[in-house]
C-alpha cells in the first residue's frame, strides 16, 4: 500500500482550502506513488454544526464585520479553541481512529485548531510529524502559534518575523510563500490576451454594494473597456442585480461567468482586479502580478493581507464604490502606466510556484 500524507482543512473563508488544495497538487507531482488525503474533518465529523457555523461566519463577515472582529479576539480564548474546548472531543477521537487506521507519516495543517486536536493526543500516542501552513499574512492570530508543530510554513519574511514575536524559534518556520495553484506556472492558452483594456471584478460585498460598484464602473465600460465578472456561490443573491445592470449596456461589455477553474488565467490575463483582501485571492494576485483594487476588508483577518499588497503600492484599499471606480481609472489611464508600476512592484514578491516550495518543506521534515 502506498504511505499516505494527510492534509487537514477547513471551509472558513477561501484561503485554508485553496492552500490545501495547491499542496495536494504539489505533492501529487512530486510523489505521484503517494496516496494524499484532503479532508475538512469538522464537516466530516461535525456536518450539523459545520454547516451551521460557515454559514454565520458567512453573514458575519458581510453584514455584521463588527461583531466578526469581537469573535476573532475570542478565538484566542483557550476555552474555545485549545485542546480541552469540549466542542473538539469527537474531532480527537476521530484524528486518533484515523491516525490508527490510515498511519499516515505526515500532517499538513491550513486551519489552527488541527494543532491543538494533535497536541491532545500526543501524550497518549505517536503523532506523525505535523507541518502547520500559516494562511495569514503579517497580522498573524495567535492561534495559529499556541499549539506546539514542528514546522509553520508562512508567506513571507514579514510574516516570519511576527511569528517569531508570537514565540516560535525561527529554527522551525520556513519562507516558502502562500501556496495557490500550479496552474499560475503553466503556460496561458494562445488566445488568452485581448486587445481590449480589461477588469476583472470578483464580488463579495452585499448586493447593494456590487450594484453601486457597477454603476461606478459605468464610464470606463462605455469607453470600451471590457468587463468580467465570475460570480461562483454569489450567482443566486446576485442575479436581479446583475440582470439589472447588464440590460443597460452595450452588448459584448460585461461577460459573466458562474464557477469557473480559470481564475488563475484572468487573473493573468486582465489590466487590473477588484478583489476582497482574502488570504488566497491576494497572493494569487500577487503570483499573477496583476495590480489590485481591495474593496473589502474582512476585520482583523484580512487586514495583514491589505497592508502586505498596499504598503508595498501593489494594491488600492477603498471604501465606497466612488472610490473603486477611481482606483480602476488611475491603473488603466495613460495607457496602464500604473499598473506597469504596481506589476514592477509585486515582481519580487511573486512565488506562483509557492505550492511546491510548501511541499518541498513538508517533505524534509518527514524524511
Amino acid at each position: 500500500m502506498p504511505s499516505v500524507i494527510w492534509i487537514l482543512t477547513a471551509g472558513f473563508g477561501d484561503g485554508h482550502n485553496t492552500a490545501a488544495r495547491s499542496v495536494a497538487e504539489a505533492l501529487t507531482r512530486l510523489h505521484p506513488d503517494e496516496k494524499i488525503e484532503v479532508t475538512d474533518l469538522i464537516s466530516e465529523v461535525l456536518p450539523r454544526l459545520s454547516t451551521v457555523l460557515k454559514a454565520a461566519y458567512q453573514v458575519a463577515i458581510i453584514h455584521c464585520p463588527a461583531a466578526w472582529r469581537l469573535t476573532y479576539k475570542m478565538l484566542g480564548n483557550p476555552k474555545m479553541t485549545g485542546p480541552d474546548a469540549s466542542w473538539q472531543l469527537p474531532l480527537i477521537r476521530a484524528v486518533e481512529a484515523k491516525l490508527e487506521r490510515d498511519q499516515p507519516r505526515l500532517i499538513i495543517s491550513t486551519y489552527p485548531v488541527y494543532s491543538a486536536m494533535l497536541a491532545a493526543l500526543r501524550s497518549q500516542r505517536k503523532v506523525p510529524p505535523l507541518v502547520t501552513v500559516i494562511t495569514d499574512s503579517v497580522s498573524v492570530h495567535p492561534i495559529w502559534v499556541t499549539q506546539p508543530s514542528d514546522r509553520f510554513c508562512v508567506a513571507d519574511d514579514e510574516t516570519q518575523a511576527v511569528v517569531e514575536k508570537l514565540g516560535v524559534a525561527r529554527e522551525k518556520i520556513r519562507v516558502t510563500g502562500f501556496p495557490v495553484s500550479l496552474a499560475f506556472t503553466e503556460p496561458l492558452p494562445p488566445d488568452a490576451h485581448s486587445p481590449h483594456q480589461r477588469i476583472l471584478y470578483l464580488p463579495s460585498t452585499p448586493g447593494r454594494h456590487v450594484a453601486a460598484t457597477l454603476q461606478a464602473l459605468r464610464p470606463l465600460l462605455l469607453s470600451g473597456v471590457k468587463l468580467t465578472l465570475p460570480v461562483g456561490k454569489h450567482g443566486s443573491r446576485l442575479y436581479h442585480v446583475l440582470r439589472h445592470f447588464t440590460d443597460s449596456l452595450p452588448p459584448g461589455t460585461l461577460d459573466i461567468i458562474g464557477w469557473t477553474p480559470r481564475i488563475p488565467e484572468y487573473l493573468r490575463t486582465h489590466d487590473v482586479v477588484i478583489c476582497k483582501a482574502g488570504g488566497a485571492i491576494l497572493h494569487e494576485v500577487l503570483a499573477a502580478q496583476i495590480p489590485a483594487v481591495i474593496d473589502y476588508v474582512v476585520p482583523g483577518q484580512e487586514e495583514g493581507n491589505a497592508e502586505m499588497l498596499t504598503s508595498r503600492a501593489c494594491g488600492i484599499r477603498t471604501h465606497s464604490p466612488q472610490e473603486t471606480a477611481a482606483a480602476v481609472e488611475s491603473i488603466l489611464t495613460n495607457d496602464g502606466a500604473a499598473g506597469r508600476r504596481m506589476r514592477a512592484n509585486m515582481t519580487p514578491l511573486s512565488v506562483p510556484d509557492a505550492a511546491l516550495k510548501t511541499a518541498q518543506a513538508a517533505l524534509k521534515l518527514a524524511k
